[in-house]
């Protein structure tokens, strides 16, 4: 219990830290930050895959976050000409190129793909048709968890994709502030609530195949601290004046934190079991050890990963109308 509370409260801080570099030096302290998450947590789902049986290259998984955050970056600095469909498109085109060069690495070097063959004892394939199976499970990596975290790059960018967001341009840092806090905040509320509702009440098992500690209870009380606490924090910031005034001129208010809150969670419920899923086909109980009392890095953003894309596009809709 100790080693986990240490470590929570470490993480606390290298979080809060790279919240106040981001909003009085750079923003790009926190893409880093989200670079180093998408790195560690692509290797971890590279070794819970393989063992699945999903072969994978694991140095194509560790590689692909940083061209994912060159584009990425690429489409924020050119913003005047890309814009941010753009940038995801590029980002797209860039994960289906890496995909195709992992598949012609397997097939450049065919001898060490044979041997894999032969040594992992896999019948009825061939070169080619292995070399295609593990450039397509190598993509799902790319995709999970490294392209869902990168939808954490952009909303920490929403000011400054003004090509699309013209109404954006004048906020100061607050609202992308504000977005990103909520995006870490939402996973956080539904899993620590979740945890502590599912403890007291107990009751029926949500998924006692995939996560036997689980609760329906559990996953209701998460669902509902979750809203009631975005939906504070929301009031918290808008008790300030001049966020008051950024908020409304860009159509954020209660309801709309109340109703993305509510999809959030569910998502992020979703993505915690999908990831208890997977680890349990591979056989681990954790998808690593770099955070002692808690597992690896995809244990801990499993959740973060489903739903920042969904925040991402639930505002993008709000400052596309405003």
């Amino acid at each position: 219990m100790k080693t986990r509370l240490l470590s929570s409260i470490a993480f606390v801080l290298i979080i809060a830290i790279a919240f106040i570099l981001k909003f009085y030096v750079s923003n790009y302290f926190f893409d880093v930050l989200i670079l180093l998450i998408g790195v560690v947590a692509s290797i971890e789902a590279s070794k819970i895959f393989t063992k699945m049986g999903r072969y994978n290259d694991k140095y194509m998984s560790a590689i692909f976050p940083f061209a994912l955050m060159f584009t990425l970056i690429i489409g924020v600095v050119f913003d005047e000409t890309i814009g941010i469909i753009y940038t995801i498109v590029m980002a797209i085109a860039v994960l289906i190129l890496f995909a195709a060069i992992t598949f012609l690495l397997q097939l450049i070097n065919f001898k060490r793909t044979s041997l894999e063959i032969k040594t992992r004892k896999i019948a009825n394939t061939n070169l080619t048709k292995y070399s295609f199976i593990k450039a397509l499970n190598t993509m799902i990596v790319f995709i999970y968890p490294a392209l869902l975290i990168g939808f954490l790059t952009l909303i920490n960018h929403f000011e400054d994709f003004t090509f699309t967001f013209n109404g954006l341009a004048e906020m100061k840092g607050y609202i992308s502030l504000f977005v990103l806090l909520f995006a870490f905040l939402v996973p956080i509320f539904t899993d620590t609530f979740a945890y502590l509702m599912g403890g007291l009440i107990g009751g029926k098992k949500l998924a006692p195949k995939i996560s036997p500690k689980k609760t329906i209870a559990g996953a209701i009380g998460g669902f509902v601290w979750c809203i009631l606490l975005s939906v504070s924090v929301f009031f918290i910031f808008n008790a300030f004046p001049t966020i008051s005034n950024l908020f409304a001129a860009t159509g954020i208010n209660a309801w709309r934190i109340a109703i993305i809150s509510a999809v959030g969670s569910v998502i992020c419920q979703f993505g915690d079991l999908f990831e208890s899923y997977i680890k349990r086909l591979a056989g681990v109980k954790d998808s690593g050890r770099i955070m002692p009392g808690h597992g690896g890095m995809l244990d801990r953003f499993d959740s973060h990963t489903f739903v920042a894309p969904i925040i991402f596009i639930a505002f993008s809709i709000i400052f596309a109308i405003i």
